[in-house]
This record gives C-alpha cells, structure tokens and sequence, in this order.
C-alpha cells in the first residue's frame, strides 16, 4: 500500500509528507515525536505567580472578541475553576470562539495574575483534563498540522496494517519487549510516561540491532571473501623503506605499518582504517603502503576530496620518492592532459595515481591495481569508494580519516573495518598554546596577530558565517575582514575563502595562501582538514562557542605542521567551559571524549556517511549501552543463523542476499 492511498493523504499532504522525508507506510508509523508535554491541572488556588501551569474549568461566559491590529485579535471570557471565576484572555484565537460557550468544559495553559485576577492563555483545549496528559510533539512544517498527521497515523495503526518484528522472537522474550505494533502506538499515542519508556527500549533496540547487524555482516564478509591476493611482504622490504626516509617514525605509525603488511600478507581482503589525531603523520603510513605494495608489482590510487588536497600529496610524494612513478588526475586538467595519464596507467607505467573524483571515471583504467586509500574517507560515499576498489582484483583498501574518535565508539561504530590508531605526533612538533579571548579584546587579538605576521608567519582567520544576519550576533567574513583591514592598512595581504565560491576560485586562493602571496586567510570552516601550509602559525576562531570541540581542534590543526612555536585564539563573548578544555589539552581523542559528553553524537558522528548514521530514535551517545548489547547479540545472532541463511528471519535473509550479491 503507497502512502496515496491512505485517507486524509491528497496530493498537497502527500508533498507535505515527503518534504519531511515520509516517503513510505513505515516512514510516516515511524515519524516518531522528538519530546513529551505532560499535562497535569493546577488548584487556581494553589499556583504561583508568573508560572506556567495547566488548569481545567467551566465557561461562564460568552466570549468577547477585540481586534488589536487587523491579523492580530484577542478573545476575553470568564471561567470557574476550584469554584474561583477567574477573566481568561487568549490572543489569536478568534476562530476558536463558537467553540467556547457557556458550560463548557476547557482546559487552558498560561499565567495567573492573582492580583488582577486573569489568566494570560498560551494554548486552549477544548475538553476537560481529568488526568495526566502526555502529548507528543513533532518537527512540524508550515502547511501540516499535528493534529492531521496524528490523525492519519491513527487510522493506520487501527487498520489491519503488519508491522513487522525486527527483533528475534527469542531476544524479545530475553528482555521482555513489547511488540513492535505496540511499541509504536505508544509513541505516538502514550497511555503513560511509563510506557512511553518500554516504548522507547523496544524501537531503539530494534533499530541499533539491524544497524549492528550490518556492521558485523560486512565484516563477515569481508573476512570470506574468496579473491584475495598474499603479497608476501618480506621484512626486509620494511627495512628498505625506512632506511631511506629522511626521519623517523613514531611508534603508533611504525604500528599501523606493521598491521598493513599484516593485512598484506593475510588471506583475505585488507579493510583498514588509520584513525588518526591531526597531525599525526597518517599519510606517510599510507605511502609506505603504496610503496610496499609496489614492490611486489601493483599499482596503487589515492583518492583526495579536493584538488587542493590532490596536489598536496602528489608534492610530497615525488619530494620523498622521486624514483617512483607518480601521476596526478584532477578535473580541471586538460583533456589530452588527462588521455595521456589514462593510457601510461593502463600500460602499467604509473606505480600511483593520485587524484579526486577524476579517478573514478570508467575510462580510466588500471593494469594491475592492488592498493586503494581514500584520505578523509567520510568525504565520499560508499558506492565511489567501491567504483574505485571494483578497478581491480582482490584490491586491498586502506581508508584514513583525521577525526579522532573515542576508541570504544570507533570499534563500534566502524566495527566493519580493522583500526590502527595514531596518537603521537612526530619528533619536533610542539603542542598548540591555545587561548581564549573576548570580542572586546580584539585590541589584544590584533596584536598576536601582528606579531606572528612579523615573523613572515601566515595566519587563519575563521568566521562561522559568510555574511552578517541581523537575528544573530555572529561575526561574519565580510566584518572581520574589515576590521583586520582597518587595522592592518594595507601593510599585509589578506584573502577571503568561503563555500558559496567556485571550486576554482577556492583553489587558486588556497594556493596563494600556500605559497605565501597572501599573509592572512579568512575563512569559513571550508578550509580542508589536511592541508598543509607548513608557514602558518597561528589560527583564530571567531564565535568559537557555536563549535563542537572535535570541529575546534580540526581547525585548530591547520596550524603546528612544523617545529615551530602555533597559536590558537578561540574568540567568544559566551562563558563557555567548553572552550577551556582546548587550552587544557591537544589530545584530539580526549578531546573528543569531552565533546561526547558534551553534545552528544551530533557533530562528532558526521564523520560516517550521511545515510549510514542516520536513526529515527536511537542516539549513539546516550543509547550507548544498548549499542554495545547489540553489538554481542547481533553477532551471536549472526553466527547461528549464516549457515541457515536466516531461514525463519525474512528481514535478515532479505540483508544478507542484498549484502553478499553486492561486491
């Protein structure tokens, strides 16, 4: 049944519906409400002054209408309540007055004035309230009422609609569940806050249960997939390799190496992901797996998200490796630019092609790939990912993200791939002096920033908007820019780089930025988490408040890609303690830790495709426990039924065929 042929859903609802993403039946049942009013009356009596509270009574009188303005009215009337006649005035309810008659029985919401005797109405209800009210409340849109969405869920549920049972029967009878029909109309239609509760513990469990399922199921498959390649890496590869590296390696880089040629050497396909603080050296680890995986004859691509980024790692691998055969494809090269680097690639004369969504293009074609790496791997979706490993046979793939995540959270939530983690900074880089300053010390702001421009240093500026929106007090680029100006006269040279630019406009100021024809960036949160200006040393955030933590110390990564002494000014007028655990540390894991804590999954988690993280009512952060109960019964879940192929489980089976046939 489509969502057209439900009663009360027209055309204009139908538009409605799906500019909320309700798409489907299941879609609109699982519209589920984002909080609870509970409603519980008030002795007239009893309440205190300038409260919101909730009382129900008998009109006593018929209501009186007055036009203040000609869209603005007010509706005066009188109401007996714990035997009190009390004046009730509500605004803008005008079309509700043949409603409200004499007997009547109302119940309102809004402020007693026991010394005047009125009661200022926010909201009316045309009936008694004789209990405790518990009505949920949804994300609305201009055009559809609550009243009618509740309506139309209503008569689905009361219909002889299956809703079916995602959770095995046998795990539902382990915690005691309610059914999933029941679980749904409780939501929408509580009986209680109670069961609202058992409610909310069956439909999150049911959710994060099928999203755990998958992730094991992928890495299930993973771990069977029958075309894999032994490269044999011998350790005297390993040797060779950094024997010629100009430094040295940390620990936890020496660590990720060993866990590739592991992979390497393993009998199955490499699915790694190098989680990593900023800047802690992932992509040197990449390259050696590049150049280990040429050594036994394979080619190997890099896919960047941006040409600047492209560029940046096609410098630094010829810089380091001048003897092997590199070559970079981007869009805005030539056409025959491109045909010539398409056919060295397919004669095998290219060890590494690094590029953007260039590579993935179907003419371009590879001899004998054998290593992927996607750098900033959140960047892309699952299915350009797969173009560019589908280039190959057995292609192994190696992913590198710069967010750092709580270890505990990544093994879960990326719990299809294989981590290395890297924590440590290379030799010589100090740790960020990181300090938070009000807008009224901008005096203070322009001087650091003065002095590191003195230096030959280069500066970030970041504003968290393009330009200034009278409902905010936000600081936008074209402000700052202004005031820098005004204070610099014309002494030093400033670029603007924001997201409503052309991808060639962004690239040639970045460039500018890198090789120093400009002194000073101001930008929005454009500027790309791995880009390496290694002569600017100081970074400051304007608004830094309306940031999550992660974000912050993103940004402030931009900065400290050398030995030299970096700076990050966090500029805020709101008390924010938030703020102070920059200054505190430039641990990027425990940072991210705190800003867990603090917000929740919201900004940390934007890390994984959109598509993938995206839950209706379960919350990684505050759900945390059920997550990690769903990770162990799902996998046991998983082992005992494989063999069976989820016979008894129609909704698994249907899974498992999509994910096993999809290579």
């Amino acid at each position: 049944m489509n969502l057209s042929d439900i009663k009360g859903i027209g055309p204009k609802t139908l538009g409605l519906l799906n500019k909320l993403s309700i798409y489907t039946i299941d879609d609109l049942i699982r519209y589920y409400p984002y909080r609870y009013n509970t409603y519980s009356t008030s002795n007239i009596l009893e309440i205190e002054e300038d409260t919101n509270v909730v009382i129900s009574g008998i009109v006593t009188s018929t209501p009186k209408i007055s036009y203040i303005k000609r869209n603005f009215n007010k509706l005066n009337f009188t109401l007996e309540t714990n035997n009190v006649n009390i004046n009730v005035s509500i605004f803008n309810r005008a079309f509700l007055s043949h409603n409200i008659y004499i007997g009547k029985n109302i119940t309102l919401i809004g402020k007693y004035n026991r010394i005047k005797n009125t009661f200022t109405a926010s909201d009316i209800k045309l009936y008694g309230l004789t209990k405790t009210e518990v009505e949920p409340v949804y994300h609305m849109i201009n055009g559809l009422k609550t009243a009618s969405l509740k309506k139309i869920i209503y008569n689905i549920l009361n219909s002889n609609i299956e809703i079916n049972e995602i959770v095995p029967e046998y795990l539902s009878n382990k915690y005691e569940f309610i059914d999933t029909k029941t679980a749904i109309r409780e939501i929408h239609f509580p009986s209680n806050t109670n069961n609202i509760k058992q409610a909310k513990l069956k439909l999150k469990y049911e959710e994060l249960f099928a999203f755990m399922f998958k992730i094991n199921l992928m890495k299930f498959k993973n771990q069977i997939f029958d075309n894999f390649v032994i490269k044999n890496i011998k350790p005297e590869y390993l040797d060779d390799v950094i024997d010629n590296l100009p430094f040295a390696l940390t620990s936890d880089q020496l660590e990720a190496v060993k866990d590739i040629i592991s992979d390497f050497n393993h009998e199955r396909r490499m699915n790694r992901l190098i989680l990593g603080d900023v800047g802690s050296g992932k992509t040197i680890v990449s390259f050696i797996a590049i150049l280990l995986n040429q050594k036994v004859g394979y080619q190997s691509a890099m896919l960047a998200p941006t040409e600047v980024l492209a560029h940046q790692h096609y410098d630094n691998f010829k810089s380091l490796f001048p003897n092997i055969n590199v070559a970079i494809l981007v869009g805005s090269q030539t056409k025959k630019e491109k045909e010539t680097i398409i056919e060295e690639l397919k004669q095998g004369n290219i060890d590494l092609l690094i590029g953007t969504h260039a590579i993935l293009e179907e003419n371009v074609e590879f001899k004998n790939i054998g290593l992927v790496i996607t750098d900033e791997q959140h960047r892309f979706g699952v299915n350009q990912r797969k173009k560019l490993q589908n280039k190959g046979q057995a292609v192994d793939v190696l992913y590198m993200s710069a967010t750092p995540i709580p270890r505990t959270y990544a093994l879960t939530i990326y719990g299809d791939m294989d981590i290395s983690m890297i924590k440590q900074k290379p030799s010589g880089r100090k740790d960020i002096l990181t300090k938070v300053y009000k807008f009224d010390e901008i005096t203070k702001i322009i001087q650091e920033i003065e002095e590191e421009l003195s230096l030959k240093h280069q500066v970030y500026v970041i504003a968290p908007l393009i330009e200034e929106n009278e409902d905010t007090e936000l600081n936008d680029i074209l402000k700052i820019e202004g005031i820098l100006k005004s204070h610099f006269k014309n002494k030093h040279n400033i670029g603007t780089l924001h997201g409503k630019m052309k991808a060639s406009e962004k690239d040639a100021i970045m460039n500018n930025f890198k090789s120093g024809k400009l002194e000073v960036l101001v930008s929005t949160t454009v500027i790309e988490v791995g880009v390496d200006v290694q002569n600017a040393t100081m970074i400051a955030i304007f608004n830094a408040e309306r940031f999550g933590l992660a974000t912050l110390h993103q940004l402030r990564g931009r900065v400290g890609r050398n030995s030299l002494q970096s700076k990050c000014l966090l500029i805020s007028d709101k008390e924010s303690e938030r703020l102070h655990v920059l200054e505190e540390s430039n641990d990027g894991f425990y940072i991210s830790e705190c800003d867990f804590k603090l917000r929740g999954s919201g900004d940390l988690f934007g890390i994984r495709q959109s598509g993938d993280m995206v839950f209706k009512i379960a919350d990684i952060h505050n759900d945390y426990k059920i997550l990690l109960q769903c990770k162990s019964d799902s996998q046991e879940f998983l082992d005992n039924n494989i063999e069976n192929n989820f016979r008894d489980y129609a909704y698994y089976r249907h899974i498992v065929d999509q994910l096993m046939n999809n290579n």
